[in-house]
């Protein structure tokens, strides 16, 4: 359970790390140009000293390339993030895929199979 602190200061530094995905001023490896990337959420732990950031580029295109670039890169979105929020300590940021995106459209493909639809309808 996430108290309200850690929540607001993931917020922030989801907030910090989108605007510089959207400026664009990351410094990508050669061969290596993610169109967009979205922060969808930030996990911070109870002592507000390590972040786990859950991004999607666009499409899910070279997802995993995404992530271990960011994660090699991890220096860079630190020192911006530190730049942006007023923390004593900057967290250590630590890039996954984020796999709801994946989770909801196997739900989803679940609830309109005909066999499922027909024990959702209401009986008469």
């Amino acid at each position: 359970m996430s108290t309200q602190r850690q929540l607001r200061v993931g917020e922030e530094i989801r907030h910090a790390l989108a605007q510089l995905l959207m400026r664009g001023d990351v410094p990508w490896p050669k061969g290596l140009r993610p169109s967009a990337i979205t922060v969808t959420e930030v996990r911070i732990s109870p002592d507000l000293k390590n972040a786990t950031v859950y991004i999607m580029p666009l499409g899910g295109e070279k997802l995993a390339e995404t992530v271990k670039a960011m994660n090699e890169g991890v220096g860079f979105f630190r020192f911006a993030v530190g730049k942006a929020v007023k923390l004593r300590y900057v967290p250590t940021l630590k890039f996954v895929a984020d796999e709801s995106f994946d989770a909801a459209s196997r739900i989803e493909k679940i609830l309109l199979d005909p066999q499922v639809a027909r024990d959702l309808k209401p009986k008469d």
